[in-house]
């Protein structure tokens, strides 16, 4: 093993898979607003902000692997110093997360009308927020990567705050739509792709901050930790925005008023919250009507085609 592997090394490896979801996820905002959603104006606000946050991290961390390769190529005692972009990560990382908790409660309020849940959310959304922002600000003061282990407890704390957030949510999303199935095969795919988005947002984010938590602890004094630190804002961006761009599958398989009445439920478009079984029940039929109008054109002589997603007669 070289001498810079466990420090410069891991640290490359982490800038370089951030700057890779940069471009998946400047892809999904450009798809966003190319699609031009008629979302409320907090979402879309949520999205500019993500990107702009996004953008100004992914360039501050080329930056910063810039300063340590190229500025200071023939002084390794740099390394034993954690520049601004490594001590905004910890910032950069609590907007994300605060931001997408805050959508997410949103929806589970949509979906149950409960105050309690969404109350949940926020209790235990803000002091993450205020724990990883704390962090940041301390690693800025301290520097020195050898007395970073002086904030253990700060991180351990923001860190387990945030998993548990993500794992709340994931969880009270995953049972609210798992209760929206008919039955119908049709429906139930689209309620199992809203499921599996709820999921996938906090589970990457929950494996990166886990991991980030036993290297930070483990293995104090190199940037192994970095790895998993530097791309967790790209993580929580992706994974929101794949929530957002789903409506573009969803709507090709469910008619104008269902796809409509499901984004309302899911707090998508402006409007009132709708009860989610009224509208898993317009899901329903609505896919059904969308269904039978596509058998009906592709009746030919009398005889029906086979149509993806009916059974033969």
């Amino acid at each position: 093993m070289g001498v810079y592997d466990e420090t410069l090394g891991t640290l490359l490896v982490g800038i370089f898979f951030n700057t890779y979801l940069y471009g998946v996820v400047s892809y999904q905002f450009a798809a966003y607003y190319q699609a031009n959603f008629n979302d409320r104006l907090p979402v879309k606000c949520m999205v500019l902000f993500l990107f702009l946050l996004d953008t100004f991290h992914s360039i501050a961390v080329i930056y910063m692997a810039w300063l340590y390769t190229v500025t200071n190529y023939a002084n390794p005692a740099v390394l034993q110093y954690a520049p601004w972009p490594y001590n905004f990560t910890p910032i950069g990382t609590a907007f994300a997360a605060f931001v997408t908790h805050i959508f997410l409660g949103d929806r589970i309020y949509r979906l149950t009308h409960s105050k309690v849940l969404f109350g949940i959310v926020i209790a235990m959304a803000l002091p993450t927020f205020v724990l990883g922002f704390v962090c940041g600000v301390e690693a800025w003061i301290i520097k020195l990567i050898v007395d970073m282990p002086r904030i253990d407890n700060l991180a351990t704390a923001w860190l387990a705050m945030q998993m548990s957030v993500d794992i709340f949510i994931t969880g009270t999303l995953s049972i609210v739509l798992s209760r929206t199935r008919t039955g119908w095969p049709a429906t139930d795919s689209v309620v199992r792709r809203l499921i599996r988005g709820a999921i996938q947002t906090g589970l990457f984010a929950s494996i990166f901050s886990l991991g980030d938590l036993i290297t930070f602890l483990v293995l104090p004094y190199t940037n192994l930790y970095g790895m998993f630190a530097i791309p967790v804002g790209r993580i929580y961006s992706n994974t929101l925005m794949d929530t957002l761009l789903v409506r573009e599958k969803l709507k090709s398989q469910m008619s104008s008023g269902a796809f409509e009445r499901t984004s309302r439920m899911m707090g998508w478009v402006p409007g009132p919250p709708t009860n989610p079984r009224a509208a898993a029940t317009s899901i329903h039929f609505g896919v059904h009507r969308s269904l039978q109008d596509s058998a009906d054109a592709v009746s030919v002589d009398g005889e029906q085609k086979n149509v993806p997603g009916l059974s033969p007669a």
